[in-house]
């Protein structure tokens, strides 16, 4: 049996998007309650029931999401312009790898905004 299971986690940080035009609102400091969605595809494990605890999940992504909850992003490494698309591939080559069947990360930036990430293409 293939599942998709998703795990949400939430971070607090500030930054600012100083490449862009001094008359962006983005371009001045300011932060948001960033709400991240993790999700899995794969088949189900007859022996667990499980494609993956969840709590196996949260050991994997949490101390990711530890290194950006309350910083500011432009001062975390390969985060100098976060923006919600290069947020979700930062948190995607770290979490990939301890996450084999990872295919998608979402990022919320506000109530109404969205990015989902669905990992590098082949081009």
């Amino acid at each position: 049996m293939r599942v998709t299971l998703t795990k949400q986690f939430r971070f607090e940080a500030s930054h600012r998007l100083d490449h862009l035009p001094v008359d962006h609102p983005c371009h001045n400091l300011h932060g948001h309650s960033y709400q991240v969605e993790v999700t899995l595809t794969g088949d189900v494990n007859p022996a667990t029931g499980f494609l993956i605890d969840y709590a196996d999940i949260k050991r994997s992504v949490q101390p990711i999401i530890d290194q950006l909850d309350h910083s500011h992003l432009n001062d975390v490494e390969d985060l100098r312009y976060s923006t919600t698309e290069l947020i979700a591939e930062w948190l995607w080559q770290r979490i990939k790898p301890r996450l084999p069947d990872l295919t998608k990360i979402t990022i919320m930036e506000t109530a109404t905004t969205r990015c989902e990430y669905t990992g590098p293409t082949d081009d």
